[in-house]
Parts: structure tokens; sequence; C-alpha cells
């Protein structure tokens, strides 16, 4: 595999540029394509079997851009499309959900796991069954948190408002869950909250909370691939960033959010045809 040929990676919105962030930032060298679906967003209220044909467009129209590796940052697509994706194509994919659930295990002292995400995620079990499936007699409970979503796309990061919605959300999660010593966030927007979620754990628990970034986890799996089957891109020169969305609408003021940086280039595609 030429180590030129950049990464792909997709999201059902903008939410997946933390992600790409995260590979950027570790990654300086590799270049990236990054597909969101912002046309067919959200994913997580769809059915299974939506996901998985938006996934597959999806991946089958980054495979046609010559991509060397596909990074799947939606958490609900992660959770039902890796095995299709895995199926059809030659190249490497890397979801965000078995990461995730492995970093988890490293992290947590007394086995016991909290999960927030997305409904879809949530009740599609995937967390919880990958974290299970890593180790006997580990506890795991998740709670969905689905206004984080809006708040962090309408720039709501700090202040009462998204203090106050954080609280509830995991308030409920320590009530049923108090001796939870690990916290996987399993949406992408949440990492723009880790401050914030950080302290209202520390608060509601009495104790620091190890919070795992499942964006992180995989940029970590994706590092371990491009070594393992040398894959790298060379040295000595700053890979480059193309964002390609279904729909346009307001992408530069929520991706350059997520992005950490501004968008430069953005064109409108269509991954159906």
């Amino acid at each position: 595999m030429n180590g030129d040929l950049p990464i792909g990676v997709f999201d059902s919105g903008v939410g997946g540029l933390t992600v790409v962030r995260s590979l950027r930032e570790s990654l300086p060298h590799e270049s990236f394509i990054y597909l969101g679906d912002t046309a067919r967003v959200p994913y997580g209220t769809k059915s299974p079997a939506t996901v998985v044909r938006y996934s597959l467009n999806n991946a089958r129209f980054l495979l046609a851009q010559g991509i060397k590796m596909l990074v799947v940052a939606c958490n609900t697509a992660s959770a039902h499309a890796i095995p299709a994706l895995q199926k059809e194509l030659s190249i490497p994919v890397v979801g965000v959900v078995e990461p995730g659930a492995r970093a988890a295990l490293s992290a947590t002292r007394n086995g016991c796991i909290g999960v927030i995400g997305t409904y879809g995620t949530v009740e599609s079990g995937a967390y919880q069954k990958a974290i299970s499936e890593l180790r006997d007699k580990l506890r795991v409970a998740a709670e969905p948190c689905p206004l984080l979503v809006p708040l962090a796309e309408e720039g709501w990061l700090t202040g009462d408002v998204p203090r106050l919605v954080a609280t509830e959300y995991l308030g409920r999660l320590h009530a049923r869950f108090p001796e939870a010593d690990t916290l996987v966030m399993g949406c992408t927007h949440y990492p723009l909250f880790r401050e914030l979620i950080a302290e209202v754990t520390t608060d509601l628990f009495g104790r620091e909370v190890a919070l795992i970034d499942s964006g992180i986890a995989a940029t970590a799996e994706v590092a371990h691939l491009l070594r393992r089957r040398e894959m790298e891109a060379p040295g000595g020169v700053s890979g480059t960033l193309r964002v390609m969305v279904t729909d346009k609408s307001r992408i530069d003021i929520v991706g350059t959010r997520f992005l950490g940086e501004a968008l430069t280039e953005v064109s409108s595609v269509d991954v159906t045809a």
C-alpha cells in the first residue's frame, strides 16, 4: 500500500472532525479526507439497516478517492456497520467503539465503567458489549446525553446551560452506578465538553473519574496499524486535509469549532450518485 495515500474518515455530521483533530495532532505527516454526511444526520435515530447502508455509501465514495485506510468516526456507524465495512473493503477499517472499550479497560481500577452517548449508540449496546467481551466480571452502565450534541454545535460549551444539562444526565448515571471510576465519552461531540464533564463527574462522584475519548483511542490504533503494515506517510512534509460534506449548511462555523482550526477547503458531494 502506497504510504502517500490519504486516510479516509467519515461521520454522520461534523462531530467527527474532533477525531480528525486528534489524528492530525498525532500523525502530522498523514493526509486525510473527511466526509461528513450532513444531509442525512443524525444516524442515531435511524435503524441499524439504514446506518449500514449509509456507511457503505460513504465508504465506497471515499474508496473512490484513493484512500489507504478508513476511520469510522461516527459512534453509531461504528456500532452497527464495522462488520459490513470490513467484509466489503480490502483496506483496514478502524472504528471508535472497540478502541474506546480497550482504553476504558486499561483505565478502570475497580472494573466499573460508565458510558455516555447518543440514544442510538447507547441503545445499540455496542460499548457495553465490547467492554464486557474484553474481560469477565466488568460492570458497565450507559446513559444517553442527547442535548449535548446541539449545545456543542451551537458553541454553548461553558456556562449555566451546559452545566445544568451535563449535571442532569451524569446525575442519572451516578444514581444508578455510583461505583463507576471510568467514563467513556461515546460521541464525537463530547470531547468539546471534556473540562465540564470532568468537573461535574468529580462533584457528583466525589472523586476523579477517568475520561475516555474514543477518538484519541482510535488514533492510537490507527498509528499502530500504520506502523505494523508499513503504511506510514514519508516524513518531512506536513499532511493535507480535504473536507467534504453532503450539505454545506453552517459547516464553516461549526466545523471550525470541532476541528480547532479554520476550514480552508470544503466541497459539497453526493455520496449516493
